[in-house]
């Protein structure tokens, strides 16, 4: 099999500001508060970057898409920009960005190097305060182009917020085609905005419920290829793959620790409990944490590796529960009316995501890691499955709208305000979010 993510070999370099102008201190000009429901969108323009062909309008197209879909930001219409930007390496007129309420602008040029290599550059301007916040210029290949535009964005949203962004980033999920009673599954991977879809495997035996390893170029996945779950690690720069072992009893899926070095999963033994476990990459001994008579599963590291969150039906109904590393200190944490599973650990450390069945209907939502605060961020028929963004901001899970056929992706941010779907080949289920990419 081929790589399938090449490195972008990018080298970044600080533009410094011109015409009297001055990079000025780092400060937020967005200020998140999940807390709010609401944030208000800051007004951005962002200008066909300069280039001599359609790359520039292209790359800079990607960003601001980016940008929106994040719903921190509201890119102004090109077709409101009074100033026409030939020279990005002065400073604009500022009233004329004022006038239409752009607080910050973004202007840039892409050229080609004699080598081939693109470089691709951009500045940042506050607008009102007649300042640059910010300069930069990346090289890459053609084929790292869209990967340079979510890198830009990724330091423009950093930037204006002081929160790391989330746009150099992959997902994987398992692409679903065919009638509904004998559909194919098979392994596929995208960028976060749907674009570059390729499948990593053929189909012929359905693979399920992929995670992202944190060295972030090898994933854990399930497969039936024997007709028994067996557990594969891939790696995604050569395409080998590894047999972990065979788990006829695992009821859901394995995840990585932090450190990579082990896996965790929930595994039904012959004396017809499910219990979790963990694996060890290393020596591929397991490790037995639960000892319940009831049904533990879905269980997910906190970000220090120190806590593992999972859920359990041994007071009835399936909650969620957190428990130390080590299998001690178990205690439960919701209380909420319905049912809780697939609980994920916020990559901040501070959220738990869940799915949620209630009332007749499938929520995703989040709660604090002591169970406390629980919200409901999306609500509908048949959804689950949340995989938190790099920034710990945003979610994405599946769900199937009514009349659909079958599973979408769909991203929402932490104020519930800002659900959107996310492209793909055909349905698209079990979605899970790389790290940010090196």
């Amino acid at each position: 099999m081929k790589p399938l993510l090449k490195p972008l070999l990018v080298a970044a370099a600080m533009i410094a500001a011109v015409s009297g102008g001055t990079i000025v201190p780092a400060r937020a000009l967005v200020e998140i508060d999940v807390n709010k429901g609401v944030v208000e969108p800051l007004p951005i323009a962002i200008t066909d970057f300069l280039s001599a062909d359609a790359l520039g309008a292209e790359i800079s197209g990607i960003v601001a898409a980016d940008l929106q879909r994040s719903g921190l930001f509201a890119p102004i219409d090109r077709a409101a920009f009074i100033e026409k930007i030939s020279n990005p390496d002065a400073a604009p007129r500022f009233e004329d960005w004022k006038v239409i309420n752009a607080q910050a602008l973004v202007t840039g040029r892409v050229s080609q190097e004699p080598d081939g290599r693109i470089r691709a550059e951009y500045r940042l301007w506050d607008t009102f305060a007649g300042q640059q916040l910010s300069g930069e210029q990346f090289f890459a290949s053609q084929a790292n182009k869209r990967r340079i535009a979510h890198i830009i964005a990724d330091a423009i949203y950093e930037r204006l917020t002081g929160e790391k962004g989330y746009f150099d980033t992959r997902i994987v999920f398992i692409d679903e085609s065919g009638p509904k009673n004998q559909r194919t599954k098979r392994l596929a991977i995208m960028d976060q905005d749907g674009a570059n879809a390729r499948f990593l495997s053929d189909g012929r035996a359905i693979s399920l419920t992929p995670r992202f390893s944190p060295n972030r170029q090898e994933i854990t996945y399930m497969s039936y290829e024997s007709g028994q779950p067996q557990v594969y690690l891939l790696q995604l720069e050569t395409g080998q793959r590894e047999l972990v072992g065979n788990f006829p009893g695992m009821t859901f899926a394995p995840r990585f620790s932090p450190d990579g070095q082990k896996v965790i999963m929930s595994l039904l033994r012959d004396d017809g409990n499910s219990n979790i476990y963990t694996l060890d990459l290393r020596s591929r001994t397991t490790t037995r944490l639960t000892d319940s008579t009831a049904i533990d599963t879905s269980p997910s590291y906190s970000p220090d590796g120190s806590q593992i969150v999972f859920t359990s039906d041994r007071g009835g109904r399936a909650q969620i529960y957190v428990m130390n590393a080590d299998g001690t200190n178990q205690r439960r944490i919701s209380f909420g009316e319905g049912t809780y599973s697939t609980p994920v650990w916020s990559p901040r450390g501070d959220l738990i995501a869940f799915t949620k069945q209630s009332g007749g209907e499938f929520q995703i939502g989040v709660m604090r890691t002591d169970g406390s605060g629980e919200r409901i961020l999306s609500s509908g028929f048949s959804q689950e499955g949340p995989t938190w963004a790099p920034n710990g901001r945003v979610l994405m899970f599946f769900k199937e709208p009514a009349g659909a056929g079958g599973p979408r992706l769909y991203s929402v941010d932490l104020t519930g305000r800002n659900e959107q779907p996310i492209q793909s080949p055909n349905f698209a289920s079990d979605p899970a979010w790389s790290p940010l990419l090196e």
